[in-house]
């Protein structure tokens, strides 16, 4: 029997702060129809200043073990995206293995900028499919404000925080496509094109965070064609038409760019998950959140066909194929 990792919870956490487009027009000169127009976003959530990207993972994960029905001790590993840990070391991840009182095993931070959730997802599905796991915690969380340079309209404007999880069953599968489980990863990377979207500092260079820094047009111009190339991809390696998926969870960046994933695919905007006006780009939380509350409102049902992807800083960029 081949064995698949098979979606059992999925949890996701918000900072009450809530920052609007008329919020940021007193920080920086902007306006609504800027922003609104170029980005599609109309309000972010933004974390206190004494709450880490490690609080919210453990918010998000406590929402996903609940949905899974399961105890702390019944996982035996976490994977956490993020580009914004608390520390340099440990990582989030063996901060939440403590914190739930999760039995040692795997735990490990992955860092992809917004393409992580999708990086995590595969090396935890990996772990599975190897047999050296049964059940993983699986989490994107980003405290990107902590990056923003709020002087720069072009990129403050963008960027927010947020944690969503999804907790990773091995189940025995031998239905091909129609049964549950992630099908297929894809991932990708151009070292060559890091500097399109990067920060201004690191602990071995200027020994602080530095602030993001992003040639916006170059960035909407690789994303649209690296999400085009990486979703005919996934479903080519699936021999399956765009016809056949039920939803498209997108990395929530731009409206922009989701629109022209949906029209690559004839998709329409019904069939796509958008968060990004109320998040924001929370960058490796942005998929799960986006997952988890399409779950919860019940648009994404049992035995959906699900098409994950994004791109981010690196460049990086990957899809998924997931039915759940």
């Amino acid at each position: 029997m081949a064995i698949h990792s098979i979606i059992i919870g999925t949890g996701s956490y918000l900072p009450p702060k809530i920052l609007t487009n008329a919020d940021l027009e007193k920080i920086v000169d902007t306006s609504d129809e800027w922003i609104t127009q170029r980005s599609g976003i109309k309000e972010r959530h933004i974390a206190a200043d004494d709450e880490s990207t490690g609080d919210m993972a453990l918010a998000a994960a406590r929402n996903a073990i609940e949905a899974a029905g399961i105890s702390p001790d019944e996982i035996d590993g976490v994977i956490v995206a993020t580009t914004t840990p608390d520390r340099t070391f440990p990582s989030v991840a063996v901060k939440v293995q403590g914190e739930l009182n999760i039995p040692s095993g795997l735990a490990f931070d992955v860092q992809a900028v917004c393409t992580g959730f999708v990086y995590a997802l595969t090396v935890a599905d990996n772990f599975i499919k190897l047999g050296q796991a049964k059940r993983i915690l699986v989490i994107g969380a980003e405290k990107m404000s902590s990056l923003v340079n709020w002087e720069d309209r072009t990129t403050c404007v963008l960027f927010a925080d947020g944690a969503g999880a999804v907790i990773l069953e091995a189940k025995e599968n031998n239905d091909g496509l129609d049964g549950q489980g992630i099908h297929s990863t894809h991932l990708y990377a151009n070292g060559k094109q890091r500097d399109m979207l990067q920060t201004t500092g690191g602990v071995s260079t200027t020994g602080d965070n530095g602030h993001i820094e992003m040639q916006g047009r170059d960035v909407f111009k690789y994303a649209v064609s690296y999400m085009a190339d990486v979703v005919k991809e996934t479903l080519e390696h699936n021999n399956i038409t765009a016809d056949k998926i039920d939803w498209l969870v997108p990395h929530q960046a731009n409206i922009r760019i989701i629109s022209a994933t949906a029209d690559k695919l004839n998709m329409s905007m019904d069939k796509v998950v958008v968060t990004v006006d109320r998040h924001g780009n929370t960058s490796a939380a942005s998929i799960p959140l986006a997952l988890d509350e399409a779950v919860r409102d019940g648009r994404i049902k049992r035995g959906q066909l699900l098409l994950i992807e994004a791109m981010g800083g690196g460049l990086t960029w990957g899809a998924a194929l997931v039915r759940f």
